[in-house]
C-alpha cells in the first residue's frame, strides 16, 4: 500500500479527543454515542465492577473480523488507533472503507477491562489478569468474551496489547516499536493451516512497516499457553494475530506508535478484503526478529560507584496520578551494561558517582532522580503524560 496514502489517511482519521497512555469508558464514551448514530453497537455485558462492555459491530460482509483491546487496562495505545480506524471505515466517501465493509463484517470491542482501564493497571477489579483466564473463565469479562465468540464465529481474531519499553527487536539496539504474534495452537507450535494464514497477514503488515521504521519491527515469543486467549483462538483453528504497541523514541504517550498500529490495522484490513490468503506465504514471518529484553529507557555509562566503574540503568515505572499517568524514574540495575542500550544515554567518562547523592526527590507534579558526576549536577524528570 503507498505510504503517502496512509499518511494522508492517518491525517485525515485520526481521533483528536484521545490522547496519552490513560484512555478509559469515560473518555470513549461520547465517541460511541457519536458512532451509535452510524452503525450498531451493543452493550454485551459488565465488567467485575459493573461497568459497560460495548460491542461496536460495522458492515455486512461474509468474512467476520473480531478485534479487541485493553483487555489489559494500560495497554492502551492500541484503542486509540482502532478509534482512528473506525472514522475511517465510516467514511462513506472512501473507497476502500466501502469495499471493505460490503466484503467484511467488523466486530471491535474497544476496552474489554474497563475496571482495569480505570485503575490503570494490567489487571481486572479482582486482580485476575483476563488474558490468562481463557480456559477457567473466572471473571465475567471473560465470560462476556467467550459467549460473543461462540456466538460470531470469527473468521480472523485481532488480539490487541501493548508492551514494555525494554522490548528490542532482536538482540539490536533497535526498540520494538510494533510487535506481532501468530499464536501457537499447541505445546509443539504446530505452524497449522489457521497459523499459516495469521503468519501471511503479519509478514504483510511488516513489509508496509519497514517501509516506516525499518528494524523496528520485532515477532512475539510464541511459547503456548492454553490459558491465554490467543492460544486458545488458535487451537480453535482461528487465525489470531496479536498486536503489540511498543516504543518510538521519546514517545512515551505513544501517538507515534499509534499511528504505526494504524497502518498495520489499515493494511491487515484491506489484506484480508481484497486478497485470497492462502498462507503459502507464511515463511516471510519468520524473518521478523524475535524481541530480546535489551533496553532501559535510561543508561547513565561509564561512571565510578564506590571505587568502580559501573554503568545505571534507570527504568519508568508508570504511576496514576490525579487521572494523568506519570513516569517516575527508578535505578533497577548497576554493573555492566555493554550489551544492553538507552532510550537516553548519559555518558559519564569515568566521573566519580557518589552513592549518597543518588537520590530521588518529589516536586510538585513530578519526580526526580538527582545524582552528581563530580560536580555537574544531572537530574532526571519523569516524563510527562
Amino acid at each position: 500500500m503507498d505510504t503517502h496514502t496512509l499518511q494522508n489517511w492517518f491525517d485525515t482519521y485520526k481521533e483528536v479527543s484521545l490522547f496519552g497512555r490513560y484512555i478509559t469508558l469515560d473518555h470513549i464514551s461520547p465517541l460511541l454515542d457519536l458512532l451509535s448514530l452510524k452503525t450498531e453497537i451493543e452493550q454485551i455485558g459488565f465488567s467485575e465492577n459493573n461497568a459497560s462492555i460495548h460491542l461496536i459491530k460495522l458492515g455486512s460482509g461474509s468474512k467476520k473480523l473480531l478485534f479487541w483491546s485493553q483487555m489489559h487496562g494500560n495497554e492502551s495505545t492500541t484503542t486509540k488507533a482502532v478509534f482512528d480506524l473506525l472514522n475511517f471505515v465510516t467514511d462513506v466517501s472512501n473507497d476502500l472503507a466501502k469495499t471493505i465493509l460490503e466484503e467484511c463484517t467488523i466486530y471491535i470491542i474497544p476496552i474489554l477491562s474497563p475496571d482495569g482501564a480505570k485503575a490503570y493497571t494490567r489487571l481486572n477489579f479482582n486482580q485476575v489478569d483476563l488474558n490468562r483466564d481463557a480456559q477457567q473463565k473466572t471473571q465475567k469479562e471473560s465470560v462476556v468474551f467467550s459467549k460473543l465468540v461462540k456466538r460470531i464465529q470469527p473468521d480472523f481474531a485481532f488480539n490487541l496489547h501493548g508492551q514494555r519499553t525494554i522490548f528490542s527487536a532482536g538482540e539490536t539496539e533497535y526498540p520494538a516499536t510494533v510487535s506481532f504474534l501468530s499464536p501457537a495452537s499447541d505445546l509443539e507450535r504446530s505452524i497449522t493451516p489457521s497459523r499459516k494464514i495469521a503468519m501471511e497477514i503479519i509478514a504483510k503488515m511488516n513489509m508496509v512497516l519497514q517501509q516506516f521504521i525499518p528494524n523496528q519491527v520485532g515477532r512475539y515469543d510464541d511459547g503456548f499457553n492454553l490459558n491465554c486467549v490467543g492460544d486458545t483462538l488458535a487451537s480453535m483453528g482461528i487465525p489470531t494475530i496479536l498486536f503489540e504497541a511498543g516504543h518510538y523514541s521519546n514517545d512515551y504517550d505513544r501517538e507515534i506508535t499509534r499511528e504505526y498500529i494504524f497502518y498495520s490495522l489499515i493494511t491487515s484490513i484491506e489484506c484480508i478484503t481484497t486478497t485470497q490468503i492462502t498462507g503459502d506465504r507464511y515463511k516471510d514471518y519468520f524473518s521478523i526478529p524475535e524481541n530480546r529484553k535489551c533496553f532501559y529507557d535510561i543508561i547513565i555509562r561509564d561512571v565510578m560507584l564506590k571505587g568502580e566503574n559501573v554503568d545505571i540503568a534507570v527504568q519508568y515505572s508508570e504511576e496514576l496520578v490525579k487521572k494523568s499517568v506519570k513516569f517516575i524514574p527508578k535505578i533497577v540495575k548497576i554493573g555492566d551494561l555493554q550489551k544492553f542500550y538507552g532510550h537516553r544515554e548519559i555518558i559519564g567518562k569515568k566521573r566519580t558517582i557518589y552513592n549518597e547523592n543518588v537520590t530521588v526527590e518529589i516536586v510538585p507534579e513530578a519526580m526526580l532522580l538527582k545524582f552528581h558526576l563530580n560536580s555537574e549536577l544531572f537530574l532526571i524528570e519523569s516524563t510527562k503524560s
